[in-house]
């Protein structure tokens, strides 16, 4: 006779390309989901690896001008690489540079009056001939802030219009019909969160500072604890 209340024993295996092979049906191989989210990923992998042997020696000298901005580092874009642009804001505001986001067709309705002429403009588009994106330049040449991009070709209109231009390429798209962002915005963001932690290594950021513009949630708390601490 079974017991009536006991313990049951759940063990969970990782799925692999080993232990979970391709189902053939009708002489197709169909992938299984585990496979597909691993090519993709791995797409995107190779986007990053093939950037990571591209990368432009102008970086150098976009690292040295935001170190030395006496305004705010602004970021700007349209669709997906507006996302990314505020995801770099918001990484590089926490690792002690002033940076906010502003969208490029919104700056094109008042909020340009948010940049200065101590500001410094980085402005990303693979392309680099999105209408929307590059809309904004004379007016913020007029300004005076200095204008950074980042897009996928030096000949690219926003590279030419730009005081520094940084070149990443991207050879295509992740998904199947090479169309959807991804391999480009992945590409981009990885490179501006680079900068951003070079910059901060280079200023010698301290985990006090950290704690200073993170005073919030578990990692505030453990932050401003390990500062009180003798």
């Amino acid at each position: 006779m079974q017991p009536r209340f006991g313990l049951r024993l759940t063990i969970f295996v990782p799925t692999t390309r080993a232990n979970n092979p391709p189902v053939v049906e009708k002489g197709v191989i169909l992938m299984t989901t585990v496979q597909d989210v691993e090519e993709f990923m791995n797409r995107e992998v190779d986007a990053v690896k093939y950037a990571l042997s591209h990368i432009d020696p102008n970086v150098e000298q976009v690292v040295q001008v935001i170190k030395e901005c006496r305004g705010r580092v602004i970021f700007s874009g349209v669709g997906k690489t507006g996302h990314i642009g505020k995801k770099l804001a918001a990484t590089f505001a926490s690792l002690g540079t002033p940076a906010f986001f502003v969208h490029a067709v919104e700056a094109m309705h008042g909020d340009l009056g948010m940049i200065t002429e101590e500001d410094t403009v980085v402005f990303i588009s693979n392309s680099g001939e999105t209408r929307e994106t590059l809309a904004p330049i004379p007016a913020i040449r007029s300004i005076g802030a200095l204008i950074v991009s980042i897009s996928c070709s030096p000949s690219t209109s926003l590279a030419k219009a730009s005081d520094i231009a940084l070149t990443l390429p991207v050879k295509g798209e992740a998904d199947d019909l090479g169309l959807a962002p991804s391999n480009s915005s992945t590409e981009v963001l990885v490179l501006g969160d680079a900068i951003a932690l070079t910059i901060a290594r280079q200023r010698g950021f301290t985990r006090q500072d950290f704690a200073k513009y993170h005073p919030g949630g578990a990692l505030g708390k453990q932050l401003l604890k390990e500062k009180s601490m003798p």
